[in-house]
């Protein structure tokens, strides 16, 4: 996990795509418009340091960025950054690519791979400030 100008950043639990990324405010918000100008100039480079951080670490061709905020339990904003494997076929571009996130546990990234890449990520994510 990574926390800085009041976000945070983590690996999606419930993933089975490493690298799975989800940016959250530290305080709680609903909307983009909530935001401050200052934590929503944070998010932009948080969002581009990240694509850039998946590409070295994961080898992602580009990152996918979503946001939603509607799901039951899930009103808040996050975003979603989702690495866009070359691997990918066409059945997992785009929208599809949440065939990912909440399958069966056994196939999820687990704690300890998530911890590393967690690692890796905040490395790569200082060398490009």
């Amino acid at each position: 996990m990574i926390v800085e100008d009041g976000w945070r950043v983590a690996h999606a639990f419930n993933s089975a795509l490493e690298g799975w990324l989800v940016v959250l405010p530290l305080r709680h918000v609903t909307s983009m418009d909530e935001l401050t100008p200052t934590e929503a100039e944070a998010l932009g480079s948080i969002l581009r340091r990240a694509s850039r951080a998946l590409t070295t670490v994961v080898g992602s061709r580009k990152a996918y960025f979503m946001f939603f905020a509607e799901a039951d339990g899930f009103a808040h904003l996050h975003v979603h950054v989702v690495p866009r494997m070359e691997w990918f076929t066409q059945d997992q571009r785009g929208p599809r690519v949440f065939a990912f996130l909440g399958g069966p546990e056994s196939e999820w990234v687990n704690e300890h791979d998530r911890d590393d890449l967690a690692l890796r990520l905040r490395a790569a994510l200082a060398v490009d400030p």
